[in-house]
Protein backbone atom coordinates (compact mmCIF):
# COMPACT_ATOMS: atom_id res chain seq x y z
CA UNK A 1 0.00 0.00 0.00
CA UNK A 2 1.02 3.43 -0.71
CA UNK A 3 0.57 6.61 1.13
CA UNK A 4 -2.23 7.59 -1.10
CA UNK A 5 -4.15 4.52 -1.21
CA UNK A 6 -4.99 4.33 2.48
CA UNK A 7 -6.20 0.69 3.77
CA UNK A 8 -9.34 -0.20 2.17
CA UNK A 9 -10.26 -2.21 5.77
CA UNK A 10 -9.65 0.89 7.93
CA UNK A 11 -13.03 2.29 7.07
CA UNK A 12 -14.31 -1.09 7.97
CA UNK A 13 -13.05 -0.67 11.66
CA UNK A 14 -13.57 2.44 12.15
CA UNK A 15 -17.42 2.68 14.00
CA UNK A 16 -19.64 4.82 11.99
CA UNK A 17 -21.42 7.86 13.98
CA UNK A 18 -24.99 6.68 15.41
CA UNK A 19 -28.19 7.56 12.91
CA UNK A 20 -29.65 9.50 15.78
CA UNK A 21 -29.06 10.90 19.09
CA UNK A 22 -30.88 8.12 20.88
CA UNK A 23 -28.21 5.96 19.28
CA UNK A 24 -25.45 8.31 20.87
CA UNK A 25 -26.99 7.54 24.21
CA UNK A 26 -26.24 3.57 23.92
CA UNK A 27 -22.83 2.38 25.22
CA UNK A 28 -20.71 2.07 22.44
CA UNK A 29 -20.81 -2.12 22.65
CA UNK A 30 -24.73 -1.93 21.80
CA UNK A 31 -25.24 0.54 19.24
CA UNK A 32 -21.67 -0.50 17.17
CA UNK A 33 -22.06 -4.29 17.58
CA UNK A 34 -24.13 -7.61 18.34
CA UNK A 35 -25.22 -8.33 21.55
CA UNK A 36 -25.50 -12.46 22.14
CA UNK A 37 -29.33 -12.09 21.70
CA UNK A 38 -28.47 -10.99 17.86
CA UNK A 39 -26.45 -14.80 17.56
CA UNK A 40 -29.02 -16.58 19.76
CA UNK A 41 -31.89 -15.37 17.69
CA UNK A 42 -30.01 -16.27 14.43
CA UNK A 43 -29.23 -19.48 15.26
CA UNK A 44 -32.72 -20.19 16.38
CA UNK A 45 -34.07 -18.51 13.23
CA UNK A 46 -31.64 -21.01 10.81
CA UNK A 47 -32.71 -24.03 13.08
CA UNK A 48 -36.43 -22.95 12.77
CA UNK A 49 -36.10 -22.65 8.86
CA UNK A 50 -33.95 -25.74 8.73
CA UNK A 51 -36.81 -28.17 9.98
CA UNK A 52 -39.44 -26.38 8.31
CA UNK A 53 -37.84 -27.02 4.80
CA UNK A 54 -36.90 -30.70 6.02
CA UNK A 55 -40.73 -31.02 6.44
CA UNK A 56 -41.76 -29.71 3.25
CA UNK A 57 -39.61 -31.80 1.36
CA UNK A 58 -40.20 -34.94 3.22
CA UNK A 59 -43.95 -33.64 2.81
CA UNK A 60 -43.43 -33.04 -0.80
CA UNK A 61 -41.39 -36.63 -1.57
CA UNK A 62 -43.87 -38.52 0.67
CA UNK A 63 -47.38 -37.01 1.38
CA UNK A 64 -46.20 -36.99 5.24
CA UNK A 65 -44.83 -34.84 7.62
CA UNK A 66 -42.78 -35.13 10.66
CA UNK A 67 -44.46 -34.68 13.61
CA UNK A 68 -42.00 -33.19 15.80
CA UNK A 69 -41.46 -29.99 12.99
CA UNK A 70 -44.23 -28.54 14.08
CA UNK A 71 -44.36 -29.11 18.38
CA UNK A 72 -40.06 -27.26 17.82
CA UNK A 73 -41.45 -24.82 15.53
CA UNK A 74 -43.96 -23.38 18.23
CA UNK A 75 -41.23 -23.49 20.47
CA UNK A 76 -38.70 -22.20 18.66
CA UNK A 77 -40.86 -19.15 17.71
CA UNK A 78 -41.47 -18.64 20.85
CA UNK A 79 -37.72 -18.39 21.95
CA UNK A 80 -37.19 -16.38 19.08
CA UNK A 81 -39.73 -13.66 20.07
CA UNK A 82 -38.89 -13.33 23.81
CA UNK A 83 -34.91 -13.23 22.53
CA UNK A 84 -35.74 -10.38 19.63
CA UNK A 85 -37.66 -8.64 22.70
CA UNK A 86 -34.65 -8.75 24.61
CA UNK A 87 -32.61 -7.73 22.17
CA UNK A 88 -35.37 -4.47 21.46
CA UNK A 89 -34.98 -3.87 25.24
CA UNK A 90 -31.04 -3.57 25.16
CA UNK A 91 -31.25 -1.68 22.09
CA UNK A 92 -34.18 0.61 23.96
CA UNK A 93 -36.12 0.16 20.73
CA UNK A 94 -39.19 -1.01 22.00
CA UNK A 95 -42.59 -0.33 21.33
CA UNK A 96 -43.69 3.33 23.05
CA UNK A 97 -45.28 6.41 21.42
CA UNK A 98 -42.11 8.23 19.89
CA UNK A 99 -44.73 11.73 19.29
CA UNK A 100 -45.24 11.83 23.20
CA UNK A 101 -41.78 11.03 24.23
CA UNK A 102 -39.83 12.66 21.51
CA UNK A 103 -41.89 16.41 21.70
CA UNK A 104 -40.49 16.28 25.40
CA UNK A 105 -37.73 18.30 26.96
CA UNK A 106 -35.08 15.77 27.51
CA UNK A 107 -35.93 15.68 31.26
CA UNK A 108 -38.92 14.56 30.63
CA UNK A 109 -37.69 12.06 28.02
CA UNK A 110 -35.82 10.58 30.59
CA UNK A 111 -37.96 10.43 33.09
CA UNK A 112 -40.27 9.00 30.43
CA UNK A 113 -37.50 6.43 29.68
CA UNK A 114 -37.34 5.77 33.65
CA UNK A 115 -41.14 5.01 33.55
CA UNK A 116 -40.85 2.58 30.44
CA UNK A 117 -37.76 0.84 32.24
CA UNK A 118 -39.61 0.26 35.34
CA UNK A 119 -42.91 -0.77 33.63
CA UNK A 120 -40.93 -3.64 31.67
CA UNK A 121 -38.79 -4.98 34.27
CA UNK A 122 -42.29 -5.44 36.51
CA UNK A 123 -43.99 -6.99 33.51
CA UNK A 124 -41.34 -9.37 32.55
CA UNK A 125 -40.58 -10.02 36.24
CA UNK A 126 -44.56 -11.02 36.04
CA UNK A 127 -44.16 -13.02 32.83
CA UNK A 128 -41.13 -15.47 35.13
CA UNK A 129 -43.28 -16.09 38.00
CA UNK A 130 -46.10 -17.33 35.65
CA UNK A 131 -43.83 -18.93 33.82
CA UNK A 132 -42.51 -20.48 36.30
CA UNK A 133 -45.62 -21.91 37.30
CA UNK A 134 -46.69 -23.20 34.20
CA UNK A 135 -43.15 -25.19 33.99
CA UNK A 136 -43.60 -26.48 37.57
CA UNK A 137 -46.82 -27.79 36.77
CA UNK A 138 -45.63 -29.44 33.72
CA UNK A 139 -42.57 -31.08 35.18
CA UNK A 140 -44.88 -31.99 38.50
CA UNK A 141 -47.47 -33.68 36.89
CA UNK A 142 -45.13 -34.89 33.83
CA UNK A 143 -46.80 -33.53 31.28
CA UNK A 144 -46.01 -34.44 28.14
CA UNK A 145 -45.97 -33.00 24.46
CA UNK A 146 -48.83 -34.28 22.63
CA UNK A 147 -46.78 -34.68 19.10
CA UNK A 148 -44.10 -36.45 19.98
CA UNK A 149 -44.50 -37.18 23.92
CA UNK A 150 -41.27 -35.91 25.09
CA UNK A 151 -41.50 -33.81 28.68
CA UNK A 152 -43.59 -30.77 28.07
CA UNK A 153 -41.13 -28.59 30.73
CA UNK A 154 -38.52 -29.33 27.98
CA UNK A 155 -40.05 -26.35 25.91
CA UNK A 156 -42.20 -24.25 28.80
CA UNK A 157 -38.54 -23.50 30.41
CA UNK A 158 -37.60 -21.27 28.30
CA UNK A 159 -40.46 -18.52 28.62
CA UNK A 160 -39.52 -17.77 32.75
CA UNK A 161 -35.51 -18.04 31.54
CA UNK A 162 -36.50 -15.48 28.89
CA UNK A 163 -38.73 -13.05 30.65
CA UNK A 164 -36.04 -12.89 33.55
CA UNK A 165 -33.35 -12.10 31.03
CA UNK A 166 -35.83 -9.25 29.02
CA UNK A 167 -36.18 -7.88 32.97
CA UNK A 168 -32.21 -7.68 33.41
CA UNK A 169 -31.54 -6.12 30.02
CA UNK A 170 -34.49 -3.66 31.39
CA UNK A 171 -33.12 -3.20 34.83
CA UNK A 172 -30.00 -2.31 32.95
CA UNK A 173 -31.75 0.25 30.71
CA UNK A 174 -32.84 1.70 34.43
CA UNK A 175 -29.77 2.04 35.76
CA UNK A 176 -28.23 3.38 32.44
CA UNK A 177 -31.09 5.98 32.71
CA UNK A 178 -31.04 6.69 36.14
CA UNK A 179 -27.00 7.42 35.89
CA UNK A 180 -27.64 9.87 32.94
CA UNK A 181 -27.91 13.70 33.72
Amino acid sequence: MTAQDPDPSAAARTPSPPATEHDAALPARVAAGRVPEDWIGAVSMAVLASITFANVVARYFTNESFAWTEELSVSLMVVLTMIAASAAVTRDRHIRIEAFFSAGSPRRQRRLAIVSALATALAFVIVFGLGVRLFWDDYRYEVTSPGIGVPQWWYTIWLPLLALLIAARSVQQLVRHLGAR
